[in-house]
């Protein structure tokens, strides 16, 4: 057994069934620092990287990695230790992989260990870009208003605090880059360019406009001239990424004779689609499969709106069907006749313009078969976490748009209905299931009222804004939450499915 790290390569370097980097770690220079890594991000954007810097373009665009919540001290006991080093195996749906070690990664920093490397290193001008993917909550705004939240604890400290003179330090990803780009702006050094690697409509828009909001209140002249001087291009991210687990550590031990406290394992399929605005220069992508455009929103809507609603109609009645995984639930009939013909095709598929080049129905069956990769193991639980971030996010557009068109929202309101019944905290048959959300209370104490009140979930202005004021809306909600509480699931997909 090799324990990775940069010294192991020369060893590893012999297998056939493992691809190392043909460049030397020392080579590696800072260009991109990036917030929030985990899975996605190791086995998207900086395999991107690996793959540039493997067919010999320049080694300065090397990523400096940022963590900020508690949680990411692991990820710096596994990455510090392995020099940055990892190993992502791709699964095809006929069983076939592809294992490579990502050497991309050059520097990782743990937040709480040392604010002052974080923003020296976010001063550097050698960094031109900061990326992130600090999910759909990260950007702390109330998602039925689009408000940004000062009265977030973290966000309201270090609104609070003075970072100038080094006797406080930021905890939040907007203190950090904002203080960091008043730092290069009192320098005379040019601004970085933001990018949002989230799965969020209009991400880089997004974070603009928090950016600016926070920035507003910390220092109005200092928002005027991000506002004037930062790019914050869109972008879309596609590749079905897995939580680790213990099985997949073993897999990279026995397979491949690496000892990696957290390797990546996803799917084989992988889109990159990047609105080309970078002032401050950027790596050159397109060579190793990026699409650079002018315009991301068609290719953005049909990703939200088609792969990302389908996980959420595959989540809840997955789980209460009884399924464990994606592929199962897909393999299941009732539910992929759903999730395909009656969601996908009757409610998703209206919303999206035009998207250039893309056959959305050979598009739509590709997505379930992504969906039934046995070998991928997608737990529907993953799938079903943070629902409060993602439903008012992804859905609760497609169903907005529907309603003012005059069109059915049933399957949208099943859906909707599905997440209520899952937040309960109970199955069809007894079995009990922890609800990961961080409105987890708020969303179970709505959903315990189901008895008294069949609304109470939907009364959350917040997630779900007025859509209880649309009998449109309520009245197909209403009957699907009535028979998924009285008769099930596997009831309530028959219905939708004789309606069809």
């Amino acid at each position: 057994m090799i324990t990775l790290n940069s010294a192991a390569l020369e060893k590893l370097s012999g297998s056939r069934d493992l691809q190392i980097p043909a460049y030397e770690m020392a080579e590696r220079r800072v260009g991109i620092v990036h917030f929030g890594v985990g899975g996605f991000h190791r086995a998207h954007q900086a395999l991107y990287v690996d793959r540039l810097f493997n067919a010999g373009h320049s080694r300065d665009w090397a990523i400096c990695g940022v963590g900020l919540m508690p949680g990411d001290a692991r990820m710096r006991d596994a990455l510090v230790n392995q020099d940055g080093l990892y190993t992502l195996v791709s699964k095809a749906p006929d069983g076939s992989r592809e294992a490579r070690v990502i050497g991309s990664i050059a520097e990782y920093l743990f937040a709480p260990d040392d604010p002052t490397a974080v923003l020296r290193r976010l001063s550097d001008p050698a960094v031109r870009i900061v990326s992130l993917t600090v999910t759909e909550g990260g950007y702390n705004y109330n998602p039925s208003t689009g408000e940004f939240q000062y009265e977030t604890p973290a966000v309201a400290a270090d609104l609070a605090a003075d970072f100038s003179d080094g006797s406080a330090a930021p905890s939040t990803m907007f203190g950090y880059v904002t203080e960091a780009l008043r730092r290069r702006r009192e320098a005379g050094t040019a601004p970085f360019t933001v990018l949002s690697c989230d799965n969020v409509r209009g991400n880089g828009d997004l974070a603009k406009r928090m950016m600016l909001a926070y920035a507003e209140r910390k220092d109005p002249e200092l928002a005027r001239w991000i506002e004037a001087h930062v790019a914050f291009p869109n972008s879309m991210v596609d590749r079905i990424t897995p939580v680790t687990s213990e099985e997949d550590r073993a897999m990279v031990a026995q397979d491949y004779g690496i000892a990696d406290a957290w390797p990546v394992v996803s799917e084989d399929f992988l889109q990159w689609v990047v609105e080309d605005e970078f002032p401050a220069g950027r790596p050159a992508f397109e060579e190793v499969g990026v699409q650079m455009v002018s315009d991301v929103e068609p290719y953005e809507l049909m990703k939200l709106r088609l792969l990302n609603c389908s996980h959420q109609a595959i989540a809840y009645f997955g789980l209460l069907l009884g399924h464990t995984y994606a592929h199962e639930a897909v393999a299941d009939e009732d539910l992929v006749h759903f999730t395909r013909r009656l969601y996908m095709d009757g409610e998703g598929t209206p919303t999206i313009p035009p998207v250039p080049g893309i056959d959305l129905e050979a598009y739509k069956d590709q997505l379930i078969e992504r969906f039934g990769n046995e070998h991928v193991r997608d737990t529907l639980a993953r799938l079903a976490a943070e629902s409060s971030d993602r439903i008012p996010t992804w859905l609760v557009p497609v169903i907005r748009e529907n309603l003012a068109a005059g069109r059915d929202v049933s399957a949208s309101a099943a859906i909707v209905a599905s997440w209520a019944r899952y937040a309960e905290g109970t199955g069809e048959n007894g079995e009990q299931w922890p609800v990961v959300d961080r409105l987890r209370d708020r969303v179970m104490a709505a959903a315990s009222r189901h008895d008294s009140d069949l609304l109470a979930f939907l009364r959350d202005g917040e997630l779900f804004g007025d859509l209880v004021e649309h009998p449109a809306f309520v009245e197909p909600y209403t009957k699907a939450l009535t028979t998924l509480r009285e008769q099930g699931a596997r009831a309530l997909l028959k219905v939708l499915g004789r309606s069809s």
